[in-house]
């Protein structure tokens, strides 16, 4: 009997089988992908970056760095869409069901009262589209360094002493949304960049506080891993959320075989896909509330065509294999929590070229790898973490082919960055003049020594 292709499978439902017939357990994890309202025509972006921009002007305009690059990325079944239509975000919802993703985390572009990309997130409220959702207040600067100029700021976060309880009040309609993800009754808000928010433990008070007034029961708080922050604990937040390639970036995460560039202005940096799992794979469970993240691939080529951070040796078997270890270490590590929250980074960043979407390469493939994660196997599943990391590297093995490749998934060898140089880096990063030479030392160091 010929065997039905996997997206078949998925979208019959037969997946949830073993081979044998016997059924598997649905992993009690829940993913929640990061969501970019940017696909749609606003007067801001037309004014700064020309008529008519949206984020698929620079999608489309992306070009191959060395043979073989996936660039551009073109999307398949949802098509050059604009997000101003509330059935792009209907479609969107129903491919994200097949995949199993549970709710998606829409940025909140919020500038001392002013928002902006707000349309999209506006027609959800308004809809009666059936999906838990929650928001992350993407609270950086928009500036042009997508054109190597870090200085020219667009929209600039003040943080004025009233901001606190203006931030809370724009959310509300939000939160009080049936659909709203909570914690322990509480509305699930994330921050992305905590350490730019002027006395952050104070901030975080202060967000509560508004919150209770408003009628809620408080706010269950998750931070964003950047590379400034250590614990969600120092800020007195509820949980870190990891968010590659942030902390994933690092020189001993460099390919030993990179690629011949063909580009002459190429300065950008390559990260190994499979060195990424094995430090993921490496990393304990903390004394705080972890959810651990994950990506699909990363590469903003499309946006920063000669200075980009491309990942490379990404694949959706890989990617599968990981998130399968990710809904594990949850099930393993915090049994029974009321959140067990998976984040996959992302939804449809495709300027970024990190996106759970279909593409014309990669068709639905990370679709049905993200589908598959969700049953856990009815024969032996992983009982503690140490089986976990077994079985992750074993499928990864499964899937080497080169002597690099085994080298890179060697998760009890792997070489992580020591303490010291995370601190040297801390330092060093506001002053990019100096930070980003010391990183490509660093790297360059990293990869001779193997």
């Amino acid at each position: 009997m010929e065997k039905q292709p996997l997206s078949y499978r998925v979208l019959s439902g037969s997946l949830a089988q073993h081979p044998s017939g016997q059924r598997r357990s649905e992993d009690p994890s829940k993913l929640i992908a990061f969501y970019l309202p940017q696909f749609h025509r606003i007067p801001e972006n037309s004014s700064w970056w020309g008529p008519g921009f949206t984020e698929w002007t620079n999608v489309a305009q992306a070009k191959p760095n060395f043979e073989g690059h996936h660039q551009p990325h073109v999307p398949r079944e949802l098509g050059f869409y604009d997000l101003s239509s509330v059935s792009v975000m209907r479609e969107q919802v129903e491919l994200a069901r097949v995949a199993g993703v549970h709710a998606f985390c829409f940025y909140h572009y919020w500038f001392s009262g002013r928002r902006i990309l707000e349309t999209p997130v506006n027609n959800f409220l308004a809809s009666d589209i059936d999906l838990p959702f929650c928001v992350c207040w993407a609270n950086e600067n928009w500036t042009r360094t997508w054109q190597g100029d870090e200085k020219s700021v667009l929209l600039e976060q003040r943080y004025e002493s009233s901001d606190n309880e203006k931030l809370i009040e724009s959310l509300l309609p939000a939160f009080r949304d049936p659909r709203y993800i909570r914690v322990d009754g509480k509305p699930l808000f994330l921050v992305y960049r905590i350490k730019q928010v002027p006395n952050p433990a104070d901030a975080i008070r202060a967000w509560r506080a508004a919150a209770q007034r408003a009628g809620l029961p408080g706010l269950h708080v998750a931070v964003v891993d950047f590379y400034d922050v250590e614990s969600p604990v120092e800020f007195g937040a509820d949980a870190l959320v990891e968010f590659p390639p942030h902390k994933f970036n690092y020189g001993e995460n460099v390919p030993s075989r990179p690629p011949k560039i063909a580009n002459p202005r190429f300065k950008g940096s390559l990260i190994d896909y499979r060195k990424v799992i094995a430090q993921s794979a490496a990393r304990e469970s903390p004394p705080y509330t972890l959810y651990r993240g994950i990506m699909p691939g990363w590469d903003n080529t499309a946006r920063r065509q000669d200075t980009p951070l491309i990942v490379i040796n990404n694949e959706p078997s890989l990617f599968g294999a990981w998130l399968r270890y990710l809904r594990a270490w949850t099930r393993l590590s915090r049994p029974n929590c009321s959140d067990p929250f998976v984040f996959i980074n992302a939804w449809n960043e495709w300027g970024e070229g990190c996106h759970l979407e279909p593409d014309v390469r990669d068709g639905l493939s990370y679709i049905e790898e993200t589908a598959r994660s969700s049953w856990v196997g009815a024969i032996a599943p992983a009982s503690s973490l140490a089986q976990a990391r077994e079985q992750l590297e074993q499928d990864l093995r499964a899937e080497a082919t080169d002597g690099s490749a085994l080298e890179a998934i060697s998760i009890a060898r792997y070489r992580g960055r020591t303490k010291l140089a995370h601190k040297i880096s801390g330092w060093l990063r506001p002053f990019w003049f100096i930070h980003r030479p010391a990183r490509s030392l660093y790297r360059f160091v990293r990869a001779v020594g193997g």
